[in-house]
């Protein structure tokens, strides 16, 4: 019977599809250690891949990989949450399933495995418990006015330097391109360091932006953030507004800095790069 494969490296996952035949089914399984869904799933997809027998070549190849761990791999196939299991033939996503509705994987495997892989023994099929709530947590204020609350050699409360920035109404179809830049336009300028991630500070759903959280509030920066994964046309719209395809992106007094890479080789060109927004800034 087939089994879950972990992938831990980009040259193993490259190397597993390369061994594969062409017309064979892949499910790709990310995951985080953190969010509790992720355990369900597994034990979900590990019970699947049972049914199906192990053939030489393989017919179906079911693969887990560390959403954080090879960040690479997960903005290639755009992993926004986790759980999410993406179906894969011949290098062309097939579908992709974000959260934890274990009975929408299983009719989206079987569906793209086609009948005559599916186990013809009479076998019953898996029992497919009650999905686990992903809802990301909602730890801390939803404004904040307040200076960072800090102790003797503790780490500063950055929930009290983030300011959420509502998404406003939700743009139709018939909504202009123009309408949408003016509109990403204000969002941009909404705070003087906007932080476009995925997630919020308290629960980042990347671990780019897990990173880029973590610089702004040990550099105690006060800023704004927009939880992308709320709204589909700003996440869409705002990559061909920045001409930047990747998140999280910072903003700086309206402009584009980029994504953590480019804030890292900022800071580290620049030591005070963005400490006229420190809450710690000394009083002139």
């Amino acid at each position: 019977m087939s089994a879950l494969t972990e992938i831990t490296s980009e040259a193993d996952f490259s190397s597993h599809l390369s061994s594969l035949s062409p017309s064979a089914l892949v499910v790709l399984y990310f995951h985080t250690p953190w969010a509790a869904p992720c355990t369900q799933m597994r034990n979900i997809l590990s019970a699947l891949a049972s049914q199906y027998p192990a053939a030489a070549p393989p017919t179906i190849s079911f693969v887990s990989i560390n959403a954080e761990e090879l960040p690479d791999i997960s903005e290639e196939y755009d992993v926004s949450a986790v759980p999410f299991v993406v179906c894969l033939r011949s290098g062309q996503i097939l579908e992709s399933i974000s959260g934890s509705d274990a009975i929408k994987v299983r009719d989206a495997i079987e569906r793209h495995a086609g009948s005559s892989t599916v186990p013809a023994d009479g076998v019953q099929k898996a029992h497919i418990p009650p999905a686990l709530s992903a809802m990301p947590r909602q730890d801390g204020p939803l404004t904040a006015t307040q200076a960072p609350v800090t102790t003797p050699g503790g780490p500063v409360n950055d929930a009290a330097n983030a300011t959420p920035v509502s998404s406003g109404p939700v743009l139709t179809p018939e909504q202009s391109k123009e309408a949408l830049f003016a509109r990403l336009e204000q969002l941009v300028k909404a705070a003087p360091v906007m932080l476009f991630m995925k997630g919020t500070p308290s629960s980042p759903q990347c671990g780019f932006s897990r990173q880029l959280v973590a610089i702004l509030r040990e550099r105690s920066i006060k800023y704004g953030f927009f939880n992308i994964l709320a709204d589909e046309d700003v996440r869409q719209g705002l990559k061909e507004y920045a001409e930047w395809p990747t998140f999280p992106q910072l903003w700086v007094s309206g402009e584009l800095v980029g994504g953590l890479d480019i804030v890292r080789e900022e800071i580290n060109a620049d030591p005070s790069f963005m400490s006229e927004w420190s809450v710690n800034k000394p009083a002139s």
